[in-house]
């Protein structure tokens, strides 16, 4: 390992350890170190050739990328047990060194800032195995029920380096993929975007399909099966058309065609109305049958909920109105917006995807059932809250925050709806949120600065109680010489919100904060009643 590299990574374990230990693995995944910083990817163009009689695969990437900074050296990933070949340039081999997942590639003279290069990176091996796809990550190798080769990829935890060379971090995402899928014959190969052409090779079928929109690394895909294929079209508000492409086993064909048709229209059309147009329009709509419950593989879904409604045929929220729709056709599509067009820069703020695609689901019941009902199916999350750790970790440590992102991310949006208290107002706001930040990576604290300055309300205390403390908002109250006195217990010092009470059958909305307050009261402490249906907090009398 030459000199320059010990430097750096000394640079990155200095910046971890300084902030909280973690280990090198996450240290060289999570840090944006001047190896990273000082490129910027534009392409990847990914030629594979899968193997699933030995679990293996064997191809290359091309990246290509424009330098932010001057260099010699920068940092790829890949998982150690995927062997490198070689790495060239201008069909020059380059040198290169390996540490953990990190690689680190050298080159003999400067690269300038602005130039723009490629690298080809060939590869092979056997890719991680996912023990429980998509929670945990890897490569799913499965058959179907006549025997032959069933495959996927899930990836977004362990990221996508656990099968592909790239830069695997969520700052940067290539503007545009070539995937390359070589298989069996009498197989299918679908990967994301447009399918642009199909030839047959001497032992082998290949599959090119064309991404043409920004996409995270960890949302590319590879499906493999004896995939049928039908189509069909939704036509948007505008009339514009777009394609819907379905890929599922051949003994799920009749059952599939029925399922979708009955689902994905009525979703879109709700989606369109809240957050705009499906947001990668020329490259369509897919559905793909996977042997994994699901993932938001952009523009190509993973589907493996069996075509039940519900979750797996449950209900999370244990109300019954989830077993009215297909849980994974409705969440994951919704990632389309949340995570796939509008990405968070960071893991630690993954909470953005998951949040608001969570939240999603509730406005797309009240889209067909109702306000009523989308509040008591809003509600129904607070049985999955453990509270256990915060929704944020510590940025650039490859970490995640609480798995509290989801439920408790989409009812502290809830909660904001009602501190809002004006839901044509709200209403706009997500829907220009939608369409502001559409195919943009963002911050968390954009986020906050954006919802404050279009709520015209002091909310920033509020999603930091959420999102960076473990504890939800406590509203305390007594009753004392016919005097009601209230106060919010939070974390955040400067914490106000209101809350809505049930004083002798009238409503009334107090603001609270963090120091006592009173209001003239002659009523009895249990007479009164907490709108806790409004806003996610704890009672204490």
């Amino acid at each position: 390992m030459t000199k320059k590299i010990i430097l750096l990574f000394t640079f990155i374990a200095s910046f971890c350890f300084a902030q909280n230990p973690i280990n090198k693995k996450d240290s060289l995944l999570g840090v944006l170190s001047p190896a990273r910083t000082c490129y910027d990817v534009k392409h990847y163009d990914l030629r594979l050739q899968i193997n699933p009689d030995k679990k293996s695969i064997k191809g290359s990437n091309t990246i290509t990328y424009q330098i932010q900074e001057d260099t010699k050296l920068l940092q790829i990933d890949l998982e150690p047990s995927l062997k490198i070949i070689a790495i060239q340039q201008n069909k020059k081999k380059l040198k290169f060194s390996r540490v953990e997942r990190a690689i680190f590639v050298e080159f003999s003279k400067v690269q300038k800032k602005n130039d723009v290069h490629s690298i080809e990176i060939q590869y092979e091996g056997s890719p991680v195995v996912a023990k429980q796809a998509p929670w945990d990550g890897g490569f799913v190798w499965k058959q179907d029920t006549s025997g032959k080769p069933w495959v996927g990829v899930a990836c977004q935890g362990v990221g996508a380096s656990v099968w592909y060379p790239c830069k695997d971090h969520w700052s940067d995402k290539p503007d545009s993929v070539r995937l390359q899928y070589d298989v069996p014959k009498g197989l299918v190969a679908v990967g994301n975007g447009n399918l642009v052409k199909k030839e047959e090779l001497a032992d082998a079928s290949r599959y090119i399909w064309k991404v043409s929109y920004p996409i995270n690394s960890y949302n590319i895909t590879l499906n493999v099966a004896d995939y049928r294929h039908f189509s069909d079209e939704y036509i948007a508000q505008d009339g514009q058309k777009l394609a819907l492409d379905y890929y599922v086993l051949p003994q799920n064909l009749e059952k599939a065609k029925k399922h979708f048709e009955q689902e994905v229209k009525k979703m879109l059309a709700c989606y369109e109305k809240l957050f705009g147009k499906y947001p990668f329009w020329n490259d369509g709509y897919a559905l793909v049958e996977t042997p994994y419950l699901g993932m938001e593989h952009q523009g190509a879904i993973a589907y493996g909920n069996q075509y039940q409604m519900g979750y797996s045929g449950n209900d999370l929220t244990g109300t019954g109105i989830q077993q009215t729709f297909d849980f994974i056709i409705i969440h994951e599509t919704g990632h389309e917006y949340w995570g796939n067009s509008i990405s968070g820069y960071d893991k630690s703020d993954m909470w953005i995807h998951e949040a608001f695609c969570t939240y999603g689901e509730a406005l797309y019941v009240e889209c067909l059932q109702g306000k009523e009902k989308a509040s008591e199916y809003a509600n129904g999350w607070k049985r999955i809250i453990r509270n256990d750790k915060p929704i944020i970790p510590q940025p650039f440590s490859n970490q995640e925050g609480s798995g509290d992102m989801y439920f408790k991310g989409a009812l502290m949006l809830h909660t904001l709806r009602n501190v809002l208290d004006d839901d044509a107002k709200w209403f706009k706001i997500i829907y220009d949120f939608a369409q502001d930040f559409k195919g943009k990576i963002t911050k968390t604290d954009e986020v906050l600065e954006y919802f404050e300055r279009k709520m015209q309300k002091n909310v920033k205390p509020i999603f930091k109680q959420y999102l960076q403390h473990t504890q939800i908002p406590t509203f305390e109250y007594k009753v004392e010489n016919n005097t009601l006195k209230y106060r919010w217990l939070a974390d955040v010092a400067e914490f106000v919100m209101p809350i809505v009470l049930e004083l002798a059958g009238k409503l009334v909305r107090l603001e609270a904060n963090t120091s006592w307050q009173t209001l003239p009261y002659t009523g009895n402490l249990e007479d009164i009643k907490i709108r806790t249906d409004l806003f996610f907090v704890k009672i204490k009398k």
